[in-house]
């Protein structure tokens, strides 16, 4: 296909992406409709941000920052992506700054049906006092050293940071480099760009029905919680030992919904609001998430309230925005033993100051 029409399929591509969005939000209100457009130019700055990539001389990528959130983003969390090949060594280094947890995890298959396919974590990545660390990604074992072992067909390594409370922790980074000297490019493949432009293209007229489908359940039956058993496993390049619980709320302005239940033994948790577009709310002037570090506990007793103003007491609150829907995701890292679903009741915000 000549590179005109490629392009102008990427084009006709958006304007679809874009009838899906005034479709699915016909309904609702004018703020949650424009919301819906600046979550899919989150989604299309996200891609492009590794549109372009060099597997000679991979780079890890910031990943889901507050421009470029993208399919349940996790601000308690800082991301790094690289794609690579699995017939290559690479050395990755940085520091692991504040974050109470690291995780590197390579992954094969395609984004919908990807799998871990390699994985080392806080166990066993040696980290030195000024809190540094190196790791070498390869098939075969290096002779020394902190090693991933990548498994044939990995295509892409994630490095993941798990703060308490990101606001105020130092934040680490990380890097890559090649071991293996890298090739002299090819001349430029015009056929590659096509096929880019054309995976692009698609993925955005896919993700308002993502979206759509996502909320059925949540909207059927809001204000409750579930186990999200199709994330389990490291499924859509999550991280394999999270037990995830998902729910919605559906409340009217006076109104908030109370979480509470018992902290299960466990790595590390964290609980977090999401719009019906699958994007974290406003972390960056809001409180609309809380971890293991920085809940307040009563014995081993959580107990969260998500509202649209802070009813004060003795729960923690959880900002809505006003929002009258939207998704609440808890993540268990590594949890000791089965996780029970939180109790979930709605009430009155004036009862809960009462």
């Amino acid at each position: 296909m000549p590179i005109e029409q490629t392009w102008t399929a990427l084009v006709e591509s958006l304007r679809q992406a874009g009838e899906k969005v005034a479709a699915n939000t016909a309904d609702l209100d004018d703020a949650e409709r424009a919301d819906g457009y600046r979550a899919l130019l989150r989604a299309f700055n996200n891609q492009l941000g590794r549109f372009e990539v060099d597997l000679e001389r991979p780079e890890l990528v910031p990943f889901n920052g507050w421009r470029q959130k993208f399919f349940m983003d996790n601000p308690d969390f800082r991301y790094w992506v690289a794609d690579v090949r699995d017939d290559r060594r690479y050395r990755i280094t940085g520091t692991v700054g504040d974050a109470v947890y690291q995780s590197i995890t390579a992954y094969s298959g395609i984004p919908l049906a990807a799998k871990a396919a390699g994985r080392i974590d806080s166990d066993t990545i040696n980290v030195d006092a000024d809190g540094r660390f190196e790791v070498i990604v390869s098939q075969e074992q290096p002779e020394s050293g902190d090693w991933l072992q990548m498994e044939e067909g990995a295509n892409v390594v994630w490095v993941r940071h798990f703060h308490d409370d990101v606001a105020h922790d130092q934040l680490g980074t990380a890097s890559i480099e090649p071991l293996d000297p890298p090739s002299t490019p090819a001349e430029f493949d015009t056929a590659d760009l096509e096929e880019r432009i054309g995976r692009l293209g698609f993925l955005m007229n896919f993700v308002p029905d993502v979206w759509a489908s996502s909320l059925n359940e949540e909207i059927e039956r809001p204000n409750e919680l579930r186990h999200w058993a199709e994330m389990a496993g490291g499924a859509v390049y999550t991280e394999p030992g999270i037990h995830y619980v998902r729910g919605s709320w559906q409340l009217e302005a006076d109104e908030a919904l109370v979480i509470e239940g018992s902290v299960v033994p466990c790595r590390y948790w964290n609980i977090l609001l999401y719009s019906r577009f699958l994007n974290s709310l406003d972390y960056r002037s809001r409180q609309v998430s809380r971890t293991s570090g920085n809940s307040r506990i009563n014995g081993d007793r959580f107990s969260f309230v998500i509202s649209a103003r802070d009813p004060g007491g003795a729960h923690d609150w959880l900002d809505t925005e006003g929002r009258d829907f939207g998704l609440v995701v808890m993540r268990w890292l590594q949890p000791q033993g089965d996780v029970p679903l939180p109790e979930v009741r709605r009430c009155s915000i004036a009862e809960l100051k009462g």
